[in-house]
This record gives structure tokens, sequence and C-alpha cells, in this order.
């Protein structure tokens, strides 16, 4: 039995279309999961999946935040530090500068440090949506030990 995930999607503006075209690919994966998306993204990949799913209310199994650079990242980034989110695609623009950088770099360190998978474009989110471990009851990510860092004496 597979349980069910937080699969967060997120695409800069350059990205969208390419997000889009691979929630269309992987729509029936998709499907069994809960999807918790930053604003326009989150209105794109509903109105994909709508497309092949008419008898499916989307509004039951994917969250709208609010847009990144509104507080979408930040939304994003305190759903993964308390442990709510289990994947993240991420479809960024390498070639453009963003309003949000600081916070996309945030987004992604918080990821990082929460050891949550992270897919940065196609090719690493294929690999992800089509590993063996995707919804693996058996499978729990570990997370480091940050005690000795909070508890750190400061001079």
């Amino acid at each position: 039995m597979k349980k069910r995930l937080n699969i967060a999607l997120v695409a800069h503006d350059n990205m969208k279309k390419e997000l889009v075209e691979w929630v269309d690919w992987n729509h029936k994966t998709l499907l069994v999961h809960h999807l918790i998306c930053t604003g326009t993204t989150g209105r794109l990949v509903a109105k994909a999946i709508a497309s092949h799913h008419r008898d499916v209310d989307v509004e039951t199994f994917i969250t709208l935040l609010k847009s990144g650079p509104l507080g979408g990242d930040q939304q994003l980034g305190a759903l993964i530090a308390t442990a709510r989110i289990d994947i993240l695609i991420f479809f960024w623009d390498p070639m453009s500068a963003q309003p949000h950088d600081v916070d996309v770099k945030a987004l992604l360190r918080l990821a990082s440090v929460y050891n949550v998978p992270t897919a940065i474009n196609k090719s690493s989110a294929d690999f992800i949506i089509s590993s063996p471990l995707l919804g693996n009851v058996n499978y729990s990510p570990t997370i480091k030990d940050y005690s000795g860092y909070i508890e750190r004496s400061i001079k």
C-alpha cells in the first residue's frame, strides 16, 4: 500500500509551461497525492489536472498558497519546517534574476535542512516521480539532529 504524500509544486514564470507539461504527463500519479502549490502555478496545475479528470474536484487535493513573491515561498518554507511537505518540485529559472531570489534561496535551504527530496528541473522531477520509494509506507527520510546547533553557546 502506498501512502498519500504532500507534494509541493512551484515554478518561476519562464518555467510554468514546462511544469504544467510535466504535470499533464504525470497527472495519474499526482492525482493520488496532495498537491501544495504557490499562486499562479497552482491555478495552472489545477487546470491541467481538471482537463483529464473532469469528475474530480481539484480543490480536494490541491492547496493554493500565495504567489511566491507575495509570501507563498515563505508559506511553503513554513510547511517544510513543520514536516508537512514530503517532496518539493521547483522548476526554477536559472537564467533570470527573480525579485524574490532571497526567498527562493531560503526555501531551497530549508528543503536541504529537512532532507526533503527536491527536484529543480524536469529530469530530476522525472526521477523522483518514478522512484520505487514514492509513497512507500516503509520509507522515511532521516532528519539530521540539529540539537547541537540549537544548544550551542553564544559568546
